[in-house]
């Protein structure tokens, strides 16, 4: 149904008063999509804002969880669910209770496929699931890492194909009385960092429109202290992987240095430590055994993948990923020749790796280097073991098959080789040099510790 212009614009206006007043009051119904590193903490600040919240997930195992007070999420204390239980979160698979909710907020996978080209089945499965119920005044917000245009070619495209008429509403064009309204803003968290609290990382909004980024700067600044709003969504969608690109290059700019310095007989850990007493012009970033988590190793083949549609290659972004990607490989290379020349073959030797998360002091696998190197270790022969904290088995992933069961550290000098991969805090990093027999070092953790026994790279 169109309006005449003075109409639309009374319904615009009473749209927004009356969905703003709702976020200033903490009335609003807040729907979180995709309970996972992202959603749940974001649906539990807005719980403790004061907002009714309801979480919605496929994983049925999850949703169980929530509702029994339980968190599978090693930073998000169980105690934290169940206070939120206690004031308005609740959590469910049924998909048709996105008809009761004011905000709808979009926080699933978006991981690259086998060929490393964008896997957007979790964002298309998800809006598919949510156009069924959409309502009109609904503010609908992405908050999953992907490519710039993804939110107007996918997912708008998908709710206004499927919900029944309705339309998101885009400046420029006539008001009508079916409008939802879309934005995307990304997410930045930032797993184990206890120095920021989430509260001060500033908000980027981008919406289709300026009513819907406007909308979304009323919502988010309920939990955020500052908002960044942004002319478009594909702006806020380049400005994520701007972010996570420039730490993906310069990571990949020491890997490279740390390989050079390991030639030259230099320590780059050093390097890196006199380069960062410059006050100015200066951002130290570190070496490792490669990228994980679910955007630093995924963001530039996204938007690498995204350039060919426009016949633009992205050689420098490029080699970054190729540099990353290629530093397991270097890691298992190491363990070999160390192994060497304790007159040991890599084929038949036991080789125990330390931490398996992609960073320290994390549950969190996604892309971790250290399964890649598990799987290439196997395949050259040698008896893989593993010790983690946070995990207590790997089982089947996205990307890997390894069935193993975490071993203690109680007999580390049976191995031929200790590979530190992932430097948790909790481990006892003398100790462990003190009884092994060979330490392979990969994050410098043991740095203070002078022995013939480490081969730092």
């Amino acid at each position: 149904m169109r309006v005449s212009t003075q109409t639309a614009s009374s319904l615009r206006a009473s749209e927004l008063e009356s969905l703003e007043l709702k976020f200033a009051n903490r009335t609003a119904n807040v729907g979180i999509v995709g309970l996972g590193y992202v959603g749940l903490p974001l649906a539990l600040l807005f719980t403790d804002a004061g907002f009714p919240v309801t979480g919605f997930d496929v994983d049925a195992q999850k949703v169980a969880k929530l509702s029994r007070g339980e968190s599978y999420i090693y930073r998000v204390p169980s105690s934290e669910i169940q206070l939120a239980r206690m004031k308005q979160f609740s959590a469910t698979v049924d998909y048709s209770n996105i008809a009761d909710m004011n905000v709808v907020i979009i926080c699933v996978p978006t991981p690259l496929n086998e060929q490393r080209e964008p896997d957007l089945s979790y964002l298309i499965n998800t809006a598919e699931a949510i156009t069924p119920h959409l309502q009109a005044g609904q503010l609908i917000v992405l908050e999953s890492t992907t490519y710039p245009g993804t939110t107007e070619e996918i997912l708008v495209r998908i709710l206004e194909k499927n919900a029944r008429g309705l339309r998101a509403q885009r400046d420029g064009n006539p008001v009508e009385s079916d409008n939802f309204y879309v934005v995307f803003s990304p997410e930045r968290e930032d797993p184990s960092n206890n120095t920021i609290a989430r509260r001060d990382i500033p908000k980027v909004v981008g919406g289709l429109s300026n009513h819907a980024s406007q909308l979304a700067a009323s919502l988010y600044q309920a939990i955020f202290r500052r908002i960044v709003p942004v002319s478009t969504p594909a702006v806020a969608e380049m400005t994520k992987l701007l972010e996570n690109i420039y730490r993906c290059v310069n990571i990949a700019l020491v890997n490279e240095l740390k390989l050079l310095c390991l030639r030259m007989g230099i320590d780059i850990w050093e390097v890196i430590d006199a380069a960062s007493t410059k006050p100015f012009g200066f951002q130290p970033f570190y070496p490792g055994p490669g990228l994980g988590g679910h955007c630093i190793p995924v963001d530039p083949f996204y938007l690498s993948w995204k350039a060919k549609q426009w016949d633009f290659q992205t050689r420098f972004i490029e080699l970054a990923g190729e540099i990353n990607v290629s530093m397991p490989y270097h890691i298992v290379s190491t363990i070999s020749a160390a192994l060497n020349r304790s007159h040991k073959p890599l084929n038949g030797s036991r080789v125990l790796i330390l931490g398996v998360s992609y960073k320290r002091d994390v549950d969190d696998l996604r892309e971790s280097p250290a399964l890649t190197i598990i799987e290439l270790l196997n395949q050259q022969g040698a008896i893989v073991s593993y010790n983690d904290p946070y995990f207590p088995l790997l089982l089947k992933g996205r990307h890997y098959d390894l069935q193993m069961e975490r071993v203690p550290l109680d007999n580390i000098g049976e191995y031929d080789c200790v590979a530190i991969i992932t430097d948790h805090s909790d481990y006892d990093y003398p100790a462990i040099v003190r009884e092994a027999q060979l330490v392979v070092d990969t994050r410098n953790a043991t740095r203070s510790i002078d022995s013939s026994k480490i081969v730092r790279c």
